[in-house]
C-alpha cells in the first residue's frame, strides 16, 4: 500500500512543472479572494525556449514623472497558465462571483502598494494616453452605467470617448497575478458607455459657444460699406456669369466705357440743342407768316380747302395769336349754342353743388382728372394753379349740360378743357368744347355705354387702316393678341395730351379742327410709325408697357439723362413734333381720304 502510494507520487512529480497548486475541495468567494491576493506576490515566469510571454492588455499603473509631466504606460505580464482547466462545478461557482466595491478597493490597494501620492488630482488632468492594443475588459453588467471612481481622486472619471484611449478604470486595476483559469468562464467584451443624446447635445452646445467666443487672430468683425471692386467690375464691364477681369484690363475697359458714356451724353445734348433750335426756327417762321394769315385766311378761313398752299400753311401750325379765333371758326357751332350758354350751365352747377345734389362720383372724377392734367405746366394745380378754379367750373358746367342727355363725366375731358382754356376765354372754350365733342368719332368715345357699337366700328376701321398701311405692325399685334381698344382709347379721349409733347399736340389740334375725325386716325398711325422700332417685343407684357408709356428701360435712361417725366409719356421714346410730322408727311404715299370715307360708310352706314 505504501509502495503504490510512493510510486504514484513519483509519477506525479515526474510530470509536474513545479507551479501546480493543489485545489482544495471547498470553493467560496472568500477563498477565491485569498488565492488571488496570494497569487499577486508570485514572481513572474521567466522566458523559455526563446518564446516571449504574452503581454497582458490591462494597464496596472500610471507613471507620471516629475520632469515633463510625461505619462508612461506600463504593462503587467500575463499570469501563468494553470496546467488544467477548471471543472464545470468550479466554473459555475466562479461565474457567480461579483467583485463589489469593497473587495475591489482591497484588491487595488494590494495590487499597487508602492504607488506614491501623486500631485495629479484627477486623471482628467493628465494628457490623453492612446494605445494600439485591443482591450477586452471584464463584463460588469451592474456597473456599466455608473461613473467609475479614480483611486487618486474622489471625483468620478468621465466616460471614455474612444476605443483607442485609456481602458475603463476596472481594467486598470486588474491584478497581474490573476489566474488564467478565470478565462474559462465566457467573457463578453464591454464597450465604452456611449454618451446619451442629452449629453451629446450639451457638449456640442458648449463647444460651439466656446468656439464662438474665441475669435481667430486678426478677425475683422465689421465690413466696409458700399459695393466691392468686384461688384463694380461685374456691374459695368462684364456679365455676372463670367469671372472678373485682371486689374489692368478692367482699368482699360472702364476708361473706354466712361469715354463712350461721355461721348453719348455729349451727342444726346447736341441732338437736343439742334432739335430745340429747329423748333425755335419753325415757330419763328410761323410767326413771320402772320401777315399771310391776316391777309388771306382770317377774312375767310374756308379758302384753305381750295388753296393747297394755304392748306399746307395751316398744317405747319397756326400762329399763337390767331389760334383761338381759328379754332373757334374751324370747329363751328353746329349745336347753335348762345353766348350765355356757359353762364346758364355754370349757375345750375353751382346750385347743385350748394344743395349737395351734384353727383358725388362725377365730382370725385373731376378732381382726380384735374390733378393729372398737364402737370408740367403747373397752372392747374389745386393749391397754386391760377386756372384751377376756372377749369373745375368749366367741367362742372359741362356735366350739367350733358345731364340733359343722360350722360355724366368721362375721364379725359379735363385735358380738352385745359387745352382750350390755355388758348381762349372760358366762354369761348366751353362752346368750342361742346361742339368739338359733338363730332361723331369723339361723341362715340364720350357717349358712354349707349355708343359701344359705334366705338367697336371705329376700332375695326383703325384695324383695317393699320393692316393696309403698316402690315408688319398689324401682324405683330395680331400675334400678341393686341387689339385697338388696348391703346387707341387712351389716345383719343384726351386728344393725345397724355402721350405727346405739348407743342406736338397743339399742332395736331390745329389740323384736327380743320380736317375732322380722319386726322385722328392719321395721327394715331403716325405715332405707331415712330414707335415701330420698339414694338417688336417677344413678350406681350413688355409691348403693352411700351404702348402705355411705362417701359422701364426707357424711363431709366430718361432719369439718367436728367429729362423731365412730367410731359408726354412718349417723350422718353424720342417722340417729338419733328419726328411725328415726318412720319405723317410720309403717309401721303398711301393715305387717301376716299379710303376713310369708304370704310366709314361700310362700318357706320347711318352717319
Amino acid at each position: 500500500m505504501d509502495g503504490s502510494t510512493a510510486s504514484a507520487s513519483d509519477f506525479d512529480d515526474a510530470f509536474s512543472d513545479g507551479d501546480f497548486t493543489e485545489l482544495t475541495s471547498k470553493f467560496s468567494p472568500e477563498a477565491m479572494r485569498k488565492d488571488i491576493a496570494r497569487a499577486r506576490h508570485m514572481p513572474p515566469p521567466a522566458h523559455s525556449n526563446g518564446v516571449s510571454e504574452r503581454r497582458s492588455l490591462s494597464v496596472s499603473t500610471l507613471d507620471i514623472d516629475d520632469h515633463g509631466g510625461h505619462v508612461s504606460h506600463s504593462r503587467s505580464p500575463s499570469p501563468p497558465q494553470t496546467p488544467h482547466p477548471l471543472s464545470p462545478e468550479l466554473s459555475d461557482q466562479f461565474s457567480q462571483i461579483s467583485l463589489d466595491n469593497e473587495s475591489e478597493g482591497s484588491v487595488r490597494e494590494q495590487a499597487s502598494p508602492s504607488v506614491p501620492n501623486l500631485p495629479v488630482k484627477s486623471i482628467e488632468d493628465a494628457p490623453e494616453i492612446t494605445t494600439q492594443t485591443n482591450h477586452v475588459p471584464l463584463e460588469q453588467p451592474d456597473k456599466q452605467h455608473e461613473s467609475p471612481q479614480s483611486p487618486y481622486s474622489e471625483h468620478p472619471l468621465p466616460p471614455p470617448q474612444s476605443t483607442h484611449s485609456l481602458p475603463p478604470p476596472e481594467a486598470l486595476h486588474l491584478s497581474p497575478a490573476t489566474p488564467r483559469s478565470l478565462s474559462a468562464t465566457p467573457i463578453v467584451p464591454v464597450s465604452s458607455a456611449a454618451p446619451s443624446a442629452s449629453e451629446t447635445h450639451s457638449r456640442s452646445n458648449s463647444a460651439s459657444s466656446s468656439a464662438s467666443q474665441q475669435k481667430p487672430f486678426g478677425h475683422r468683425p465689421n465690413r466696409s460699406t458700399g459695393p466691392s471692386a468686384l461688384e463694380k467690375v461685374r456691374s459695368q464691364t462684364r456679365p455676372v456669369f463670367l469671372p472678373p477681369k485682371p486689374r489692368e484690363e478692367d482699368d482699360k475697359h472702364m476708361a473706354a466705357w466712361r469715354s463712350m458714356m461721355r461721348s453719348s451724353r455729349m451727342a444726346a445734348e447736341r441732338k437736343r440743342k439742334a432739335l430745340q433750335e429747329r423748333r425755335l426756327t419753325r415757330e419763328k417762321s410761323i410767326e413771320e407768316s402772320l401777315h399771310i394769315w391776316e391777309k388771306e385766311i382770317v377774312p375767310d378761313w374756308r379758302v384753305v380747302y381750295k388753296n393747297p398752299s394755304l392748306r399746307k400753311l395751316w398744317w405747319k401750325g397756326i400762329p399763337s395769336k390767331l389760334r383761338a379765333s381759328m379754332w373757334e371758326c374751324a370747329v363751328g357751332n353746329s349745336l347753335s349754342l348762345s353766348k350765355d350758354h356757359y353762364r346758364i350751365c355754370l349757375s345750375r352747377a353751382k346750385k347743385a353743388l350748394s344743395s349737395k345734389i351734384f353727383p358725388q362720383d362725377s365730382l370725385e372724377m373731376i378732381e382726380k382728372d384735374i390733378s393729372t392734367t398737364l402737370p408740367s405746366l403747373h397752372i392747374f394745380h389745386s393749391q397754386t394753379g391760377p386756372l384751377y378754379e376756372e377749369l373745375k367750373e368749366m367741367l362742372c358746367a359741362w356735366v350739367v349740360a350733358r345731364s340733359d342727355e343722360g350722360l355724366g363725366y368721362t375721364p379725359g375731358a379735363a385735358r380738352i378743357a385745359a387745352m382750350l382754356l390755355i388758348n381762349m376765354t372760358v366762354q369761348q372754350g366751353f362752346v368750342t368744347m361742346r361742339n368739338i365733342l359733338d363730332r361723331h368719332c369723339l361723341r362715340s368715345f364720350y357717349g358712354g355705354e349707349g355708343a359701344l357699337e359705334d366705338v367697336e366700328a371705329y376700332y375695326r376701321i383703325f384695324d383695317t387702316l393699320l393692316a393696309d398701311g403698316m402690315p408688319k405692325i398689324y401682324f405683330n399685334f395680331k400675334q400678341h393678341q393686341i387689339i385697338p381698344s388696348a391703346y387707341l382709347n387712351d389716345w383719343l379721349l384726351p386728344l393725345f395730351l397724355d402721350h405727346l409733347p405739348f407743342e406736338a399736340c397743339a399742332r395736331i389740334w390745329d389740323v384736327i379742327v380743320l380736317e375732322g375725325d380722319s386726322f385722328l386716325y392719321r395721327a394715331s398711325l403716325g405715332i405707331l410709325a415712330v414707335l415701330e422700332p420698339r414694338l417688336f417685343f417677344p413678350d406681350r407684357k413688355e409691348l403693352m408697357e411700351l404702348l402705355k408709356g411705362e417701359n422701364k428701360p426707357a424711363l431709366e435712361v430718361a432719369k439718367r439723362e436728367g429729362r423731365s417725366l412730367d410731359g408726354g409719356k412718349y417723350e422718353v421714346y424720342g417722340v417729338d413734333e419733328e419726328t411725328l410730322w415726318e412720319r405723317i408727311d410720309q403717309m401721303d404715299d398711301w393715305w387717301k381720304e376716299s379710303t376713310w370715307t369708304r370704310l366709314l360708310s361700310r362700318e357706320l352706314p347711318d352717319i
